[in-house]
């Protein structure tokens, strides 16, 4: 992977996460469907990681890179981990460090990127990233910062979304710019910013991370049954918090799309 070009970055609107940075919290709201569509996976899966690799959260220390309003920052502080979460929208942050506040949960909040995380070398015990690594412009840099970052013996939770034919189909096509099923702001994903498994094992090794497994990500439900809630969805009959319901993500086999995976490094 390298460098994304200017045309390409041109095209992702990560402006989103200031525009609708209130809108982590809001039921009603398609950043807030990943909260209960995505996350529930994504924790499972983190704790089932930790467990294989017999890491103890409480008194460990945590980064989240690209934590956005907290929606996993928060589930990954309740896992035990002493937080952090970093985001480059610091209007997304307020919302996150207003809602952990509220919450009673003491997470660190920073404004950084990927690209340049503000902290010593072997700082932390684990580093999460989910849902950012495809918008990113730099991908090398931010593998290799989260290296830097992680403690040896530490472990690198992620997930991403595959470069595939049927992954601009569900994940831009359909997801974003066909308005018959679409449930999520147009530019939000850019298919030429995805990155492909065999990609992200080469980074993470040429970093001094030794990647262990990939894993598939698929709804919980039948591709007609998912069509028919988006479409309900799009004709205002489901709301976000009912589409989020309906349609939630769990493991499976193929990559295609999505995939979760980790790394120990050495």
């Amino acid at each position: 992977m390298r460098v994304i070009s200017p045309e390409i970055y041109a095209r992702i609107d990560n402006g989103l996460y200031d525009t609708q940075s209130d809108s982590w919290w809001q039921p009603e709201s398609a950043f807030h469907q990943l909260k209960i569509s995505f996350n529930p996976v994504r924790i499972a899966y983190a704790a089932r990681v930790l467990a294989r690799l017999g890491i103890e959260a409480n008194g460990k220390s945590a980064l989240e890179v690209g934590c956005g309003g907290g929606i996993l920052c928060e589930e990954i502080a309740c896992l035990g981990f002493d937080s952090t979460g970093i985001d480059p929208s610091s209007e997304s942050l307020a919302a996150a460090a207003r809602h952990a506040k509220a919450s009673g949960l003491a997470i660190r909040y920073e404004q950084a990127t990927g690209e340049a995380l503000p902290f010593v070398a072997e700082a932390f015990d684990a580093v999460f990233c989910c849902d950012v690594l495809e918008h990113v412009r730099d991908l090398p840099r931010t593998i290799s910062e989260i290296s830097r970052v992680l403690k040896p013996g530490g472990v690198f939770c992620y997930d991403t979304i595959n470069r595939t034919w049927l992954s601009r189909l569900a994940a831009v096509k359909i997801a974003q710019e066909w308005k018959r099923w679409a449930f999520m702001p147009e530019h939000l994903h850019v298919w030429e910013m995805f990155i492909k498994p065999r990609e992200m094992k080469a980074l993470l090794r040429q970093d001094g991370l030794e990647w262990k497994e990939h894993q598939g990500m698929k709804p919980n439900v039948l591709l007609v049954k998912a069509f028919k809630f988006l479409r309900d969805h799009a004709k205002g009959k489901l709301t976000y918090q009912e589409l989020g319901e309906k349609i939630m993500f769990v493991e499976g086999k193929s990559t295609a799309v999505m995939y979760l995976g980790y790394a120990v490094k050495r």
